[in-house]
């Protein structure tokens, strides 16, 4: 197990960040034997294959380690920003010390009594161009698979798990917060311990924040709760997002006729959809519409106090006011998958 202590000052400084980086990296476990985990994302990344094996396969499937499903520190920095841009994370991947490449994957297979892949072991005597070629594919995979279509709907559910637990603090405190994270996950006198089953690179350790600010960051690929291979890391614990079903592609569930009669069709569907905040952008994609017609809706539905809006970054996201709830409440059972 992991323990992390936290002075009074530490846990005021915890907060949340979601990384598109970490994502791509994470989202490879898809490809290695590991989807099973992920049964709302099965079908979705079934799809994406195609585009998938035109890429350097070999070389991205070589990076997950496949007993634990592990990657290398080095693939995931911890983010800088709540919010960080893909392109200057990218940037930091490639201006990683190449010292760092052959420990961090011995860190990430020899502890499971795996070999390095040999398209990684290959390369060692280079490891300056082994770290480009594994950037440059990953940015690749990045470009045809995850960012056309299937990062703006995986941004909305991170952005509304990181609202959820805004709320949870909000109403219940810490311990609230970090306890209803993952099961594996507990909080008491000053500790926050990560228990893990299994092999692990570094033997139980307790490692003091110091001001150095703990960081939490939801994933689509985490079905529990992780945090660096190294204890000498910055302090940064991934965990298991919510909402991963919103990902499912399905037709929105019909609003009810009266409620229809009352906002109209578009409007009606918008709001009986807002249980849960999401971005313009994931609506649109949702609804198979212009997000400059959701945003029309949207506005209408808000200036009526139907919605309340929060910002994430550089996102807007909505959901229902408690007069939106309010109105929708009779609804949401009859009709619907809310």
């Amino acid at each position: 197990m992991i323990r992390f202590r936290l002075g009074v000052a530490d846990l005021a400084a915890t907060s949340f960040a979601y990384s598109p980086l970490q994502e791509t990296v994470l989202s490879l476990r898809m490809w290695t034997g590991h989807a099973w985990r992920f049964p709302a994302l099965r079908e979705t990344f079934a799809g994406l294959r195609p585009d998938f094996e035109h890429l350097d396969h070999l070389l991205l499937t070589s990076l997950v380690a496949r007993r634990r499903y592990w990657v290398p520190d080095f693939l995931t920095p911890r983010p800088a920003t709540s919010a960080p841009d893909i392109g200057r994370e990218f940037a930091e991947l490639r201006a990683t010390d190449p010292a760092l490449v052959r420990a961090g994957l011995e860190q990430t297979f020899l502890p499971l009594g795996e070999p390095v892949p040999a398209r990684l072991a290959d390369a060692w005597d280079d490891p300056a161009r082994l770290l480009a070629d594994i950037a440059d594919a990953l940015e690749e995979y990045w470009a045809s698979c995850l960012r056309p279509t299937w990062w703006p709907r995986a941004r909305a559910v991170l952005e509304a798990d990181i609202g959820h637990r805004a709320r949870v603090l909000a109403e219940g405190g810490a311990n609230a917060l970090l306890t209803g994270i993952s099961a594996r996950l507990s909080w008491a006198e000053n500790m926050l311990t990560i228990r893990r089953d299994g092999p692990w690179p570094s033997p139980p350790t307790e490692i003091p924040i110091d001001g150095r600010r703990l960081l939490l960051t939801p994933s689509c690929f985490a079905d529990g709760v992780s945090t660096m291979l190294s204890s000498r890391a910055l302090p940064h614990i991934v965990y298991g997002a919510r909402g991963l079903a919103t990902l499912t592609e399905r037709p929105a569930a019909p609003a009810a006729r009266a409620l229809e009669r009352l906002l109209g069709a578009p409007r009606a569907r918008l709001l009986t959809m807002l249980a849960e905040p999401a971005s313009t952008t994931e609506l649109a994609h949702r609804l198979g519409v212009t997000p400059a017609a959701v945003s029309q809706h949207l506005s209408v539905l808000h200036a009526a106090r139907l919605l309340e809006r929060t910002r994430h970054g550089r996102h807007v996201r909505y959901r229902h006011s408690s007069l939106g709830a309010a109105l929708c409440a009779p609804h949401l059972g009859h009709g619907s998958d809310h």
